[in-house]
């Protein structure tokens, strides 16, 4: 009966989970499997028609190295950026931390494609950078600070900082000062007392933010579209052409598997190297 008991309240729980993340990935994977169809989603029978189609033309199949570096070159500068951040807030005082904390929080108030056009006019081609340093004699033409990996990186790591900072805050407010108080009584200097206390204390926060950065990252579409100008071509956005433009529901669905198995297998090495290496 107590069993029974235990199962009933985990069942809204499953049946949630099934229905949302289970259902879904089962129906991606029995429709990348499906023969294509012109004219319609896909035809009769089964083929391995939109696997060969990616991994046979080097358009699509470089777009997937591509997306994994522009998701980790995103990863490595909000952790860069946000750990200081997150430093400060997690020592400064009960009265600035509210405000500190809010900050962070604001950019989340905006939406991502305001946030995303946002960057338009400042990386264009007589956008604000680009207008004022011609105005200043700095440069004669303008820089190409858009359509390109460099400002599709830099507005992703926009977007996503406050998911890398939020990690690490609660790691490092879970340390405690008198740890650090105690190395920095026997002599030990700022740096030796970050490398050996403070950042193996807060490496569940790196990787909580490292690994929540990269999976938004890779599987963005609004930023590498509007900042991109189609022309950084990710793996995301040719999923949603093939879906949406192509019609091509099984090549689609192939290009989206294989995205998500290799952010998963990057996942999972990152987890295994950083837990054997601070264990």
């Amino acid at each position: 009966m107590k069993r029974f008991r235990s199962y009933l309240l985990i069942a809204p729980t499953a049946a949630l989970i099934f229905l949302f993340i289970v259902l879904p990935y089962v129906t991606v994977l029995i429709m990348s499997f499906r023969a294509p169809a012109d004219g319609q989603p896909y035809g009769e029978g089964f083929s391995l028609g939109g696997y060969a189609q990616f991994f046979g033309q080097a358009y699509y199949a470089w777009s997937l190295p591509q997306t994994i570096l522009l998701g980790m070159a995103t990863t490595l500068i909000c952790l860069v950026l946000g750990y200081p951040i997150a430093l400060h807030i997690a020592t400064a005082s009960r009265k600035w931390r509210g405000l500190l904390y809010g900050i962070v929080l604001s950019p989340l108030l905006i939406g991502i494609v305001v946030r995303s056009y946002g960057w338009t006019i400042l990386l264009g081609n007589s956008g604000v950078i680009n207008a004022t340093l011609r105005n200043l004699g700095v440069i004669d033409r303008p820089l190409p600070l858009m359509y390109n990996n460099f400002g599709v990186i830099l507005a992703l790591a926009h977007v996503f900082l406050p998911f890398m900072v939020l990690p690490l805050l609660s790691a490092l407010q879970s340390m405690d000062p008198a740890i650090a108080q105690a190395a920095r009584s026997l002599g030990a200097r700022r740096f030796t007392i970050f490398r050996r206390v403070t950042f193996p204390v807060s490496m569940p926060g790196v990787q909580a933010g490292c690994i929540l950065v990269f999976v938004l990252a890779i599987s963005s579409y609004v930023t590498p579209a509007l900042v991109g100008g189609m022309r950084v071509k990710t793996t995301t956005l040719l999923v949603v052409d093939a879906l949406i433009d192509q019609f091509q529901w099984p090549f689609g669905s192939a290009m989206a598997l294989v995205l998500a198995v290799s952010a998963g297998l990057i996942v999972l090495i990152f987890a295994r190297l950083t837990r054997m290496k601070w264990t």
